[in-house]
């Protein structure tokens, strides 16, 4: 049993039914060019409107400072009228007369979309006359737009303490998954955390050493534990100020049990492009005028070995500049052999954030993995163990 409501547990029939989701979606030449957020929605809104409630949408677009035509969700509805494959009323307001009048014209099973939230500033501020004015429009209210729960705004967290709260099915597959990760795992437990900077992720490293069986380390981060075990790096990108915190965060990952796995070798160049002249080497053996771009085959292969061993991996940050060839290497290796053993039933994956989502695709394994989260920032404030308010919110008395 789940530890927050869902559809299962919502009467919807008659209902007018505020769904928080997230429209927040890249646009190219005035059209949606990524329609990933839009599929993921539409289980929650076929739901609803199926059972016979009327579908009220509630979302941001950009980061406008008032009302402002370029940030406008008008333009997403020909996106989602199309993936939907039913009609979508859209409404130029989300508050007031506007949206009495569109729900009274609505019959049960209609969608209507909202304008941006964030046209008035009480929606980021969570004001609570704003939240009224929103809660005015529902009867209930839904979240399913995981990727905005770790922001207390009126409509991602204010409204749930105005109306009867339930989490959509996105939101419901999310917080799942990210149970199966991190809150309840089977054992042992793997994390891969990369990126560029060990600062951008110094509570992520500080949670996960408590809470995994090992620690695998990739990208720019891994240059500055190297540097701090005392190998020199040439000009890669490496800390070199945090050298000693990344010394503490070894010291507490002996402390909790957690094996911090590095690279042994790495895929080295002269320039930061695609296909420059490149070697393999040996940590230790890397030029001063030299950058690691990559894991090295050895790691890689090292990495591939110790998943046969573990039953979760939570992935964040991929292994080297995957973006250009040939240091995709090692990330598509290693996402290549976690999709086998997720296939095979013998492990359960899920990996999150911006530069994962990328390296997942890239790899061809988005769709093999147990879960791939497009939420950036709130799958990163999950994995540093926070409390997301949008989430709370929905959790069962």
């Amino acid at each position: 049993m789940t530890a927050f409501r869902t559809l299962d547990d919502a009467d919807l029939a008659g209902k007018r039914v505020l769904v928080r989701v997230d429209l927040n979606v890249p646009m190219e030449d005035g059209k949606v060019s990524d329609t990933t957020r839009i599929d993921r929605i539409l289980p929650t809104i076929r739901e609803i409107a199926d059972k016979g409630g009327k579908v009220v949408l509630l979302a941001h677009f950009g980061r406008p400072k008032g009302r402002d035509d370029k940030n406008s969700l008008r333009q997403v509805v020909p996106a989602l009228t199309q993936a939907l494959g039913r009609p979508v009323t859209f409404v130029e307001d989300c508050i007031g007369d506007d949206v009495a009048k569109a729900l009274t014209a609505a019959k049960n099973g209609d969608v209507l979309l909202l304008e941006n939230t964030r046209f008035h500033a009480g929606d980021e501020k969570n004001d609570p006359d704003f939240v009224k004015a929103l809660a005015t429009n529902g009867d209930l209210y839904v979240n399913d737009a995981f990727s905005a729960a770790h922001r207390a705004h009126a409509s991602t967290e204010g409204l749930a303490h105005d109306l009867p709260a339930y989490a959509g099915r996105t939101m419901q597959a999310e917080l799942e998954a990210l149970s199966a990760g991190l809150d309840n795992p089977a054992r042992p437990v793997m994390a891969i955390v990369g990126g560029a900077k060990v600062s951008t992720k110094l509570e992520l490293l500080g949670n996960l050493v408590k809470k995994v069986d090992v620690l695998v380390i990739g990208g720019g981060m891994a240059n500055t534990f190297l540097a701090a075990r005392g190998v020199d790096v040439g000009k890669s990108l490496c800390e070199h100020d945090l050298v000693v915190t990344a010394r503490e965060i070894e010291e507490k990952a002996k402390a909790a049990g957690c094996e911090i796995v590095l690279p042994v070798d790495a895929l080295v160049a002269r320039e930061f492009k695609a296909h420059p002249g490149h070697r393999v080497v040996t940590v230790g053996e890397v030029a001063a005028d030299e950058m690691i771009l990559d894991a090295g085959p050895l790691s890689a292969a090292d990495v591939v070995l110790r998943l046969d061993k573990v039953k979760t991996l939570v992935w964040n940050g991929p292994f080297g500049a995957f973006e250009l060839p040939p240091f995709d290497t090692a990330t598509v290796a290693v996402a290549k052999a976690a999709a086998k053993r997720v296939k095979a039933g013998q492990l359960v994956a899920v990996a999150g954030g911006g530069d994962t989502v990328a390296a997942m695709n890239h790899a061809g394994v988005a769709d093999d993995l147990s879960y791939v989260s497009t939420a950036g920032g709130a799958f990163l404030e999950w994995m540093e163990g926070k409390a997301l308010p949008g989430v709370e919110a929905l959790r069962k008395a």
